[in-house]
């Protein structure tokens, strides 16, 4: 049975490119588990997976909390579409390659082989255990330090991919239920140089949204708006 702690020097260069430092090095030696590792290792301390738990329900707070408190003129529709787009797998995963925490990543020789290194699931999920480690060490405080440090900068009213891309962002939704959409094109009108294009989205063949554009990319983003619109809106009733 290994010792369930980090090298000291590994430590230290993960703490300087988190910006916290722990008490407890254990604690951050969990977070950067995986699975595989433990079992082949039988690390008392196990792997990640609870703290990936508890470290998703820190990120959404902290969030939600920095979105109604910094940007006061978006719907609450807009809200709930700018807090999926920037805690989605998608935007933890390029933090995780800004912020190079991938080769301190402990995974089994197995799974590093098959996987051919970190898969994105894996980084997504260390993201928010960093979070949930930090929190155990230091509070919320501390957490939320480290996920608006790297997450806010997505949130900046003059960052215009905020809500460009629908498409991928309803697609990042509807897998997690395991399904996928598809679009079709349904009409184009006007003359060549000035058509206008209706582009569907569908899931399980019924359509779930539709959008027109001067291209069929734009009707696309724009009927992927719509379903999101309709599907996080419905999610945001209570009537």
């Amino acid at each position: 049975m290994q010792n369930d702690t980090l090298k000291p020097d590994s430590a230290a260069q993960i703490e300087a490119i988190i910006g916290y430092r722990f008490k407890d090095k254990s604690k951050l030696a969990t977070a950067l588990t995986h699975t595989s590792y433990s079992n082949e290792h039988r690390e008392q301390n196990g792997s990640y997976e609870r703290y990936e738990f508890l470290g998703d329900s820190i990120l959404s707070y902290a969030v939600s909390k920095y979105i109604f408190n910094n940007l006061p003129d978006l719907t609450e529709g807009d809200m709930t579409k700018l807090r999926a787009m920037v805690v989605c797998e998608k935007a933890l995963v390029r933090i995780m390659d800004d912020l190079k925490l991938h080769q301190f990543i402990r995974l089994s020789k197995g799974e590093s082989k098959s996987s051919g290194g970190v898969r994105d699931s894996i980084l997504a999920d260390v993201f928010e255990a960093i979070a949930a480690a930090i929190f155990l060490d230091g509070g919320f405080r501390e957490a939320e330090k480290f996920i608006l440090r790297n997450i806010s900068p997505f949130m900046q009213p003059d960052n215009n991919n905020a809500f460009e891309d629908y498409k991928t962002l309803l697609q990042e939704y509807v897998q997690q239920s395991n399904n996928s959409v598809n679009y079709c094109l349904v009409s184009s009108k006007g003359p060549e140089h000035e058509k206008t294009f209706l582009m569907q989205v569908r899931m399980d063949n019924k359509k779930i949204g539709e959008g027109r554009g001067k291209s069929k990319k734009e009707a696309a983003q724009n009927a992927a708006k719509n379903a999101l619109d309709i599907i996080l809106g419905g999610e945001g009733s209570h009537e």
